[in-house]
């Protein structure tokens, strides 16, 4: 169940959320996903249950607590302890009235059916389950061994303002247009005692877009990611919604051992068992059935800016290579990645007249069309350019005709933005131009395409800015572009990168810096030649093979 937890006693002075937010936050979860994350956590009855913890964000009509209550019974009566010793044991909090009174009614009922005193049971159930609010109450009120649940999926606008603002205050992970659920992560994560586990099933989508950053971070700098059970085809909620909910299990400890899975739609209750019979094995092995696949790792992904997706097997290979080797942009080879020139009027800024102006005015472009072949194929295209050798704007007084040329075109340049805030500067571009680029040899991407698309620039040409580029110190770069042809390079900026429709990827710069590669000096010089002449053959598949022997591995899994 997730429904948005507000205080009947705190911050009264704010105003309630509107009905229908909440009750498109109510997404009620099946009684064997809730024994799966109960299981993944090791939350079970063999375990003295009344000397821990567990709370529970956002109960809604019980459905965690029902079985939390059934494990707790059982864990009573093996450790020969009387009910009331779990009356501090849980701690469930809901918005709305009638979901705390379901809740008491349902806790109360299964400890009856389980045969324990109905005064006891009723005890129990109202010191278990209160209304409140889960973010805005001190961290000290809720501190838990164990914290699971189903947070409510209302994004922040939908909030009122005052509420809004005090849940952005509390909570230092709600950035930007977060969801709600970005909140209850947070304080989860503050709330758990040392070894504490974490355990939600909650849209994952946190995990790879802007929002959900300070999350990663939190993440990564302080807890463990155990695991990312993806369940996007699973019949997991009471309702039909698009969640693409993920079961994530979070401990506060160092970072440790992970888990990535997937799963089908076959995935079900009796799958569920098989699943978590193999996630509590700690078996090192991958494993693949009809209903689901998983790989565990030795460590979770340590970047923050995003975590990949892929299947499980393939992001085994793709976390290893991450321990294994550098990051593409790297100082110690002089490796670095960038974007070409924007200049903010291409109209005016790119021409193919090539007497429009003074010829030392007119620098030479690579455009996104040069590179369609694989070869470069310059269609003489150049910038005007305002810009000297040493980084200065041009003295116009000195270039008659690039003075009359802007001039002529002075009323569109000084609309743009940049002219506005500096308007003695109105006909420079939006970046300024590095000339010493322009001689280096390069490697040219296109910002969209189907597959990875490394275009050789012997030097000579300048990247326009829907291009992108790599420049070396040390690699050969037609062996580097062997590398980047390859599909194991491909693998990392397709687990990263935004897909637009059709499937095409987006190869800007913050993807192709998750590519690793490794040492130049440490590949054989028959693997070098190997991937030199792949990538002028274009050939994808040569330069698989030799990528997968430099990589040392046997194949990369889909």
């Amino acid at each position: 169940m997730a429904t948005l937890l507000l205080s009947s006693t705190d911050l009264h002075d704010l105003p309630a959320l509107p009905t229908e937010a909440v009750e498109h936050g109510e997404v009620f979860t099946r009684r064997w996903v809730v024994d799966l994350i109960l299981d993944l956590l090791g939350y079970t009855a063999d375990k003295d249950l009344c000397a821990v913890r567990l709370v529970e964000p956002a109960c809604g009509t019980g459905a965690f607590l029902t079985a939390v209550a059934s494990r707790i019974s059982a864990s009573c009566r093996t450790h020969n302890r009387p009910l009331r010793d779990a009356l501090a044991a849980v701690r469930a909090l809901d918005l709305l009235g009638r979901n705390v009174e379901q809740s008491r009614a349902v806790v109360e009922k299964q400890l009856v059916d389980e045969g324990w005193p109905a005064e006891e049971a009723r005890q129990v159930a109202d010191a278990w389950v209160g209304q409140g609010d889960y973010l805005l109450q001190p961290d000290a009120d809720h501190r838990a061994d164990y914290v699971v649940g189903n947070p409510p999926y209302i994004r922040l606008e939908d909030v009122p303002d005052d509420r809004m603002a005090a849940y952005r205050s509390a909570c230092a992970t709600m950035g930007g247009r977060a969801d709600i659920y970005i909140g209850f992560y947070e304080v989860a994560l503050r709330s758990l005692n040392p070894g504490g586990r974490l355990g939600f099933i909650c849209a994952d989508r946190w995990m790879r877009n802007q929002y959900g950053r300070r999350l990663r971070q939190l993440v990564t700098s302080r807890f463990s990611m155990d695991l990312a059970l993806v369940m996007h085809d699973v019949d997991a909620f009471e309702d039909q919604v698009s969640a693409y909910p993920a079961i994530t299990i979070i401990s506060n400890r160092p970072q440790g051992e992970a888990v990535a899975a997937d799963t089908t739609r076959a995935f079900d209750s009796a799958q569920a068992r098989e699943f978590a019979g193999w996630y509590a094995k700690d078996a090192s092995e991958s494993v693949t059935t009809t209903a689901f696949q998983a790989a565990r790792m030795p460590h979770w992904f340590p970047d923050e800016d995003s975590w990949p997706a892929a299947s499980p097997a393939r992001l085994a290979v793709l976390e290893e290579l991450t321990e294994r080797f550098r990051l593409l942009e790297d100082t110690k080879t002089g490796t670095r990645v960038g974007i070409g020139i924007a200049t903010g009027a291409d109209k005016v800024f790119l021409t193919k007249n090539d007497s429009l102006v003074e010829s030392d005015r007119l620098l030479p472009m690579a455009m996104v069309r040069d590179t369609t072949s694989g070869t470069l194929n310059w269609n003489r295209t150049y910038l005007v350019n305002p810009w000297t050798t040493e980084g200065d704007l041009v003295d116009l007084s000195a270039y008659p005709r690039l003075a009359a040329y802007f001039e002529e075109h002075g009323a569109a340049l000084r609309k743009r933005y940049i002219a506005v805030k500096q308007p003695q500067r109105w006909y420079k571009t939006i970046d300024k131009v590095d000339h010493r680029l322009t001689q280096r040899p390069k490697l040219l991407f296109p910002d969209m395409k189907l597959t990875i698309h490394p275009v050789l620039d012997e030097g000579g040409l300048y990247p326009h800015h829907n291009l992108y580029f790599i420049v070396s110190d040390v690699w050969d770069m037609r062996v580097l572009g062997g590398l980047l042809l390859s599909k194991v390079a491909e693998a990392f900026v397709e687990a990263y990168a935004v897909k637009m429709r059709g499937g095409t990827l987006r190869f800007q710069a913050q993807y192709l810096r998750k590519i690793r590669v490794p040492d130049p000096e440490a590949i054989s010089e028959s693997d070098k030649a190997a991937l030199a002449e792949a990538f002028e053959k274009r050939d994808v598949k040569a330069a698989t093979e030799a990528a997968l022997r430099v990589y040392g591995l046997v194949e990369l899994p889909d």
